[in-house]
């Protein structure tokens, strides 16, 4: 039976690079994005190169009806085996400012959307005794604290904790479950927002440069493995080593 790989939030960035490496490995992937012309051109761009091994599954992952759709359409392509919960927004703002429609759309996507995904997912394995492997994407901002990231860092650090009290209830069924936390990622949406993000980090990282997708999607397709036999519920933190020092870039 096909081995299917779901990953929500990766029509760019971390997420693209994860399900590309995904499929360059065998996995039918299932990939979720919100924007539907980014998800559909990312999924295109891995058919092309990788036998057509990806399904675009356009939509909002904080819906509850959508989920259990996506989930039950992605269970249709072949076993889940491996679910990467990427999907999530950053919000920045003062605690004493932050308002109640910020704390709601953020925790929506980044919990919400996130716990439920893996329980749909989870349920599918469970029925097909499928011996999965689940991934959360944290980030060293639920590690360590940051300015006008209290809410967003607040919401990473919960995943974190959601991915050690899983262990109890999912190992039982064979499952196996992680999180990564990254640190400064050049990304797109990093690059756009800082030209010279990579120089900027690259000052204040031990490695001389800020992380790339590759890096965190080596770390990924290794915590997804059947390689991976005894690394369970831990959160590994992929930052070159950034948070040891916890500096931040001249503005």
């Amino acid at each position: 039976m096909t081995q299917t790989a779901l990953i929500t939030g990766a029509g760019c960035g971390i997420g693209f690079e994860i399900a590309k490496q995904l499929a360059a490995n065998g996995s039918h992937v299932f990939l979720n994005d919100i924007d539907e012309n980014l998800c559909k051109q990312a999924a295109d761009t891995i058919r092309s190169s990788y036998d057509g091994r990806c399904t675009p599954a356009p939509g909002d992952c904080s819906d509850l009806g959508f989920i259990k759709s996506m989930v039950q359409q992605a269970a249709a392509t072949g076993e889940i085996s491996k679910v990467i919960a990427n999907a999530g927004i950053t919000t920045y703002g003062a605690f004493l400012d932050f308002t109640e429609t910020q704390f709601n759309h953020l925790t929506d996507i980044n919990l919400k959307g996130t716990f439920f995904l893996l329980q749909e997912a989870s349920k599918q394995m469970i029925e097909r005794k499928t011996n999965g492997r689940l991934l959360i994407m944290s980030s060293v901002t639920g590690v360590q604290a940051h300015s006008e990231l209290v809410a967003y860092g607040m919401t990473k650090a919960a995943l974190r904790m959601l991915t050690r009290a899983l262990v109890t209830e999912l190992t039982p069924h064979g499952i196996l479950i992680n999180c990564i936390a990254p640190g400064a990622v050049e990304t797109e949406r990093t690059l756009s927002d800082d030209p010279e993000y990579r120089k900027h980090w690259g000052a204040v990282y031990p490695t001389g440069r800020p992380c790339l997708p590759e890096d965190i999607a080596k770390a990924a397709l290794f915590l997804l493995s059947d390689q991976n036999e005894m690394i369970n519920g831990q959160t590994l933190i992929v930052d070159g080593g950034w948070t040891g020092l916890g500096l931040m870039p001249e503005s």
